[in-house]
């Protein structure tokens, strides 16, 4: 399967104007953003069920399955029963976003912060859901795509060739190493929210990681000895990126916490 990752394309090269941001948040989509997974969704009522998903799910943890190769497998089992177009609009009119996300983005972009989608969802799912849930702001957005199966329906086509078919850490290492060459006082700071084992690699490039509250991310982070904040919804995380912004607190103080 081929992928669409292109270091000549990367957010760095694609949006050269984020690299002279002071903050910048990045963050996940399914289940941070949304306040139910939307893969998760198609797969328990239109494909192979909860408990088939589960079994997979568990074999992911234990290593017995790559991510890549199991979340495939649940989209498949999705895209025999419906078409690609009806999947995106069962996830307009069922999935529901976080309520504080609106008012976090809506302050972000009014301190000229960006906000930028990191996913291991496929586009023109998390676009359609952006558009109808927060209007056309625009947010920039790297994630799988979807093509068509040989099969003759649809299939997810994956950002690279990692075991997560999208690693997220790919699209802020340039900004990380980017601002190596800059006083230490005139860094820019780089956020992080997501609530899945897929996060972790992205989180470590970032200064402050909002991790979800009773999610994996949390374990994760726990056994590996990495700082984060608990957050239940955008409301927490609109708050502890005020006190950074506004000079209150440093994003290591937060994370302490």
């Amino acid at each position: 399967m081929t992928t669409v990752y292109d270091p000549a394309h990367t957010l760095d090269k694609t949006h050269p104007e984020l690299l002279q941001k002071k903050f910048i948040v990045f963050t996940d989509f399914d289940g941070t953003i949304t306040r139910t997974d939307s893969n998760d969704y198609l797969t328990d009522n239109f494909g192979m069920g909860f408990a088939a998903r589960r079994k997979l799910a568990d074999k992911v943890l234990t290593e017995e399955l790559t991510f890549r190769d199991a979340f495939k497998q649940m989209l498949d089992s999705v895209a025999v029963n419906k078409s690609f177009d009806e999947c995106r609009q069962i996830v307009v009119d069922k999935i529901e976003l976080d309520p504080g996300f609106k008012v976090f983005l809506e302050y972000c972009l009014s301190q000229d912060i960006p906000v930028i989608v990191l996913s291991g969802g496929m586009e023109p799912l998390i676009s359609a859901l952006l558009q109808n849930l927060v209007g056309p702001n625009e947010i920039p957005i790297v994630s799988n795509g979807a093509g068509k199966s040989p099969q003759g329906t649809w299939e997810i086509t994956y950002h690279d060739d990692s075991g997560f078919g999208h690693d997220k850490s790919l699209a802020i290492k340039p900004f990380t190493e980017a601002r190596k060459n800059l006083p230490e006082g005139e860094r820019p700071t780089y956020f992080y929210c997501g609530d899945g084992v897929s996060d972790l690699s992205a989180a470590k490039e970032t200064d402050l990681l909002f991790a979800k509250e009773g999610h994996d991310l949390i374990n994760y982070c726990k056994s590996s000895g990495m700082p984060y904040r608990v957050f239940k919804d955008f409301s927490t995380i609109l708050a502890d990126v005020k006190d950074v912004v506004e000079g209150r607190k440093t994003a290591a103080e937060i994370a302490e916490n």
